[in-house]
């Protein structure tokens, strides 16, 4: 019988959940069902916070789209740097409610694949990179208030911002640096 880790047992009672690392397929399953639990037990507020490299795009997306579906209001708190994917997930929460420590790094930028294959298959990968570019970057421009044919010309490179970057670009509403500042 497995044991229930303390750490995770003191988060879930305190309603948080933690995104630290690479995301992909199995960690978005992991933290949708927290998410989903959390949903379940009651419709008190979550706190997410957010420290990851991003990953892969559509694992980004389940997580995304979790957060606007469940009822609970969440709130994020970025934190070390909030890369690619993960800077996708932070913005699914309400501008109001989006936070970042003081030393936060984010990342914006078009989306990258590794294509292989015949040509025709590498024309259909290539195409649909496009198209996930154009879908990241409405997200974008919906979430910070920028234009999106700024943001399209924001992402056509790696673009690395600062806290404060953040804030003025419309990424991060608030920067904190302890519990009392969501107060």
């Amino acid at each position: 019988m497995d044991r229930i880790n303390p750490i995770e047992e003191k988060l879930f009672e305190s309603r948080q959940v933690i995104i630290c690392e690479e995301i992909e397929q199995k960690m978005a399953k992991k933290v949708c069902s927290q998410l989903l639990a959390l949903a379940a037990t009651s419709d008190d507020d979550i706190l997410l916070f957010v420290n990851s490299q991003g990953g892969h795009v559509e694992s980004g997306d389940s997580i995304h789209d979790m957060i606007k579906f469940i009822k609970p209001r969440v709130v994020v708190i970025g934190t070390g740097f909030v890369a690619s994917a993960g800077t996708h997930i932070y913005l699914a929460i309400d501008k109001a409610d989006r936070y970042c420590l003081p030393n936060t790094r984010f990342l914006i930028h078009q989306p990258s694949g590794g294509i292989g294959g015949q040509a025709s298959d590498i024309r259909i990968q290539a195409e649909q990179i496009v198209i996930m570019r154009k879908r990241l970057a409405h997200v974008i421009a919906d979430a910070t208030g920028q234009e999106f044919d700024q943001v399209m010309k924001d992402i056509d490179r790696d673009n690395w911002t600062t806290a404060e970057e953040a804030v003025e670009y419309g990424l991060c509403n608030k920067i904190i640096s302890s519990v009392q500042d969501l107060m």
